[in-house]
């Protein structure tokens, strides 16, 4: 451990029998929680490195900025800066990288943190909700968003998911991943959550909340289900306005809590906030800013005492009406421990300065910064970060690159898919030499491909030239459906079905040939075409419509032949219950 004070120096000659020096470029090794006598140790030492800290070395660590890059795919001058002059303490990661790339990407970020007077080493994260290809979709494994895996309802699936994305996610160096979604997805119309929440089942998103928080931990990587106290039954996208919630206490107590708490129960490391207002708790400010939510409801309430960090704060429920630096100085009073600085750099720095005056001038507490210290350092020892800073570009890539990985994920794919209705069309012959069309909007050109490898015949494809094809362009996919012997439709809707989708299936079915719709986003399309010949959901693409080849390559092999595992986990709404789903057995 480099450069720690040198008052230190004795405690840590025999603390390094329990927390070997830092090393650079380590492999990966199996991950083992302390024992208490280790925690014991631990502790003393965290209250002596808080006691030698500076002011701007603890303002520092309350603050988690976006890394920049500078050109060549590598963090810049400035995100070294927020490092070593700003000392933030942790730091979340964006972009799309290569496994050995983001490997090298994120131990420079290490590096830069360990030249520091203290070497402090930095918690490096990531949104990784449906594995760590969110970041490396190029090698590491892809898995079905979380409505798929809740599909499955297996918590055994739910926990493989979280520690294979957590191995391969320690191994490029990341140690927090910002998943479970907790969140129940009552509002069919949510415009942010949707696919990436595990259902409208409390009891269904719970369990499979809790399995994931113990599958990332279990690898070493801290888990955060997020987004508290529930964002599931929204109609505003918090990144572009205030959300708010009007129900009363009894349905957050009985519906959107419990899953933060099975998580809380499960031993969730983090839980990150929500900028969403919740009426019952606090009518004033968002969750994310507010002392009756997190420090009442979650702290006192619920019992929680890890790390909460904030959603976002670049998000426009935010940053539009607080500003950067106001809404730190609210959020770390309202009991969080970590500021995500996403901004520009501007409004990181306004963040750190912000903070760091509101301690000089006693607005925050010094017992409200070392209680968040105390949590902050606390994760960094459970997780080894003192001892395996940095990994192995080579490794990173041998692991990401797990053939069981990949047919795990490829599985569960199969096992989430949900055959709502099959008038006999299903599953196609792929043995047969008849002509396929592959017609929609999304992704279309890939899912012919995977349709290719498994038809004898010809495929052809149409591509609408917007999300909501017009007339005239439904009528060149009609002439081209002339050609064909059977189609295959994929939709996609984030929130509301678009009614050009909805008009190209209904004209794709008034040809006569037999159609299969595929739904790659939410699974509700089906009740603007409830006549149609067979409906898939594949739960595949989320409100970015970010892609998925793992999904849209199990729904094609359901097409022709695989048997379709999952059981729908919402309710749609006069048509299917939750848990239909039919199957070729």
């Amino acid at each position: 451990m480099k450069k720690v004070l040198a008052s230190l120096s004795c405690f840590m000659l025999v603390f390094s029998l329990l927390i070997p020096a830092a090393t650079a470029k380590t492999t990966p090794k199996e991950f083992h929680q302390p024992d208490p006598q280790s925690e014991k140790a631990q502790n003393g030492m965290i209250k002596r490195i808080i006691g030698q800290m500076t002011d701007r070395e603890k303002i520092g660590q309350l603050v988690m900025p976006s890394t920049f890059d500078d050109g060549t795919g590598m963090p810049n001058e400035f995100t070294k800066r927020a490092i070593q002059e700003y000392k933030a303490g942790s730091v979340i990661v964006y972009g799309k990288r290569t496994a050995d790339h983001q490997a090298a990407y994120n131990n420079q970020l290490q590096e830069w943190a360990e030249e520091t007077e203290k070497g402090i080493p930095l918690i490096i994260s990531a949104d990784l909700e449906y594995g760590a290809s969110q970041r490396v979709p190029e090698d590491a494994t892809t898995f079905p968003r979380q409505m798929g895996i809740g599909a499955t309802n297996s918590i055994e699936n739910a926990e493989l998911v979280s520690r294979i994305t957590g191995k391969e996610a320690r191994a490029m160096g990341f140690n927090w991943n910002y998943s479970p979604v907790a969140d129940v997805n009552t509002n069919p119309e949510n415009p942010v959550i949707g696919v990436r929440s595990f259902g409208e089942d409390t009891d269904l998103v719970a369990k499979m909340t809790a399995a994931q928080v113990i599958g990332n931990q279990k690898e070493g990587v801290m888990a955060s289900a997020k987004h508290f106290p529930g964002h599931g039954d929204t109609s505003v996208d918090s990144h572009y306005g205030i959300a708010r919630v009007s129900y009363e206490r009894e349905t957050l107590e009985e519906i959107h809590l419990p899953p933060f708490q099975a998580a809380i129960d499960a031993g969730t490391d983090s839980i990150m906030t929500a900028h969403v207002i919740v009426d019952a708790i606090d009518p004033e400010l968002p969750a994310t800013l507010s002392k009756k939510v997190l420090t009442g409801l979650l702290r006192e309430d619920m019992g929680f005492d890890g790390l909460i960090v904030t959603d976002a704060m670049s998000m426009k429920a935010i940053d539009d009406h607080w500003g950067a630096g106001n809404a730190a100085v609210l959020a770390i009073n309202a009991g969080a421990d970590i500021i995500m600085a996403t901004g520009n750099q501007a409004d990181q720095i306004e963040t750190f300065e912000a903070l760091y005056d509101a301690y000089q001038t006693g607005e925050i507490t010094k017992k409200r910064v070392h209680e968040s210290l105390e949590r902050i350092l606390t994760k960094k020892f459970k997780y080894n970060l003192f001892d395996e800073r940095t990994v192995n570009p080579e490794e990173a890539l041998d692991i990401t690159h797990t053939p069981a990985h990949k047919q795990a994920a490829s599985n569960i794919a199969i096992n989430s898919m949900t055959l709502l209705k099959n008038e006999g069309v299903l599953p196609f012959d792929n043995q047969s030499e008849e002509t396929t069309l592959v017609a929609g909007t999304r992704y279309i050109e890939q899912i012919a491909e995977k349709v290719e490898e498994k038809s004898n015949g010809e495929v052809m494809s149409w591509v609408g030239s917007s999300a909501n094809p017009d007339a005239a362009q439904i009528q060149e996919a009609v002439t081209l459906a002339e050609e064909a012997d059977r189609i295959i439709v994929p939709t996609y809707s984030a929130s509301v079905l678009p009614e050009g989708q909805a008009d190209l299936v209904k004209a794709l079915y008034d040809t006569g040939k037999p159609v299969a719709v595929v739904s790659l986003g939410l699974p509700y399309d089906i009740k603007e075409f409830p006549g149609v010949d067979a409906y898939l959901a594949s739960y595949a693409l989320d409100r970015w419509g970010t892609a998925n080849p793992t999904a849209w390559t199990g729904a094609v092999a359901v097409i022709f032949g695989e048997n379709p595992g999952g059981k729908l986990p919402v309710n749609i709404e006069g048509l299917y219950p939750m848990g239909a789903g039919l199957s070729y057995e």
